[in-house]
């Protein structure tokens, strides 16, 4: 899946670029989504991020496209790579800026770890 955002002035640090958090909410947010249309019977949670790799900075006004793909499904998680990439203002290029592994758990109604349906 893709989808698009905008980075604007609230999502910016001191430094006057995209703040590492803001793309940490993003990213999380966007492949739970997937996650959530993939399995609409699951109820989903984080259970990691890893290999985060911040590559390049990201300016105010850069359209970032988010690329969401499931890389492997086992019992009870799912997990999903995420790139991003940013097409500063007044370019026609974009640059991988951002690139990540999502991984969630199905949990039942009482918190355990259940099978993805």
């Amino acid at each position: 899946m893709e989808t698009f955002t905008l980075v604007r002035p609230e999502h910016l640090n001191h430094k006057g670029y995209l703040f590492g958090g803001q793309m940490l909410r993003w990213v999380d947010e966007f492949a739970w989504l997937v996650a959530a249309r993939e399995f609409p019977v699951c109820t989903f949670v984080t259970r990691a991020m890893d290999d985060v790799q911040f590559r390049h900075q990201v300016d105010n006004g850069a359209i970032l496209r988010f690329s969401i793909e499931r890389n492997r499904q086992g019992r009870t998680s799912v997990t999903y790579g995420v790139e991003v990439f940013a097409q500063s203002p007044g370019t026609r290029e974009e640059a991988l800026v951002f690139s990540t592994h999502v991984t969630f758990v199905n949990l039942s109604s009482t918190g355990e770890k259940t099978p993805v349906a």
